[in-house]
This record gives C-alpha cells, structure tokens and sequence, in this order.
C-alpha cells in the first residue's frame, strides 16, 4: 500500500506560526524484504563497528547484559553469554547507539542476521 503525502499550507492560524495540513492516499506498498539490498557502504559499517566495540566496553552495556535476559527470546543466561545485536542491522543502515543495541543470546542473534525483528518469525 503506497501513501502518497501531500502537504497544504495551513492558513488558520495566528501571525509568526505556519502548519502543514496532511493529505493521504492508500495504495500497494511492496514487502521491504521481498527486495532487500544493503544499503550502508563499507565506511559506514566500519565506523559503526568501531562504535560498538567502544560501546561494549562502557558501563552502560555492562549493566544493560549484567540483566542476563536475551532481549528476543527472554530466556535467562549467564551474561557474558550474551552478544550485542543492533536492532536496525548495521548493513540495514543502523547505528551503534544505546537505543539500537540490545543483548541477545547467541541462537537469537544467529537467527535474526541481516533482518529486522519481526521478519525472523517468517523465515
């Protein structure tokens, strides 16, 4: 299904603000997997490679995997058994921020690879 997004002026309200009112349109929009192709260059991979191994070392992602809890399945591990696994994959375009690292145990991170979350399920 394809939206289309038009945007109008809004002229309702007072001097000094603007809006934009939106206009939408449903259409056929293609399974994103169906056409997978990587997205981020090498650069970019190595960079955020670097950011990882820089994050793993900070206290933050010590405590966040000293919960011992794969974030995918939910099952309990010993928490160095547990890996880092970015949630928006790095070749996806992802970053190595707190808010796209989890910890998961080593089967889940097998299984997801390349694929966002909800597309594990369906493989």
């Amino acid at each position: 299904m394809t939206i289309p997004l038009r945007m109008y002026p809004s002229t309702s309200l007072r001097a000094g603000f603007s809006c934009w009112r939106l206009s939408y349109s449903f259409g056929r929009v293609a399974d994103p997997s169906e056409t997978f192709a990587a997205i981020a260059d090498d650069e970019h991979i190595r960079r955020e490679r670097a950011r990882a191994r820089e994050l793993r070392r900070s206290q933050w992602w010590k405590r966040r995997r000293g919960t011992g809890i794969c974030h995918y399945c939910g099952g309990r591990f010993a928490p160095p058994s547990l890996t880092m696994d970015h949630v928006v994959p790095l070749v996806r375009g992802g970053r190595s921020t707190k808010g796209n690292v989890v910890p998961a145990c080593k089967e889940c991170n097998t299984a997801k690879k390349f694929k966002l979350a909800w597309q594990v399920d369906e493989a």
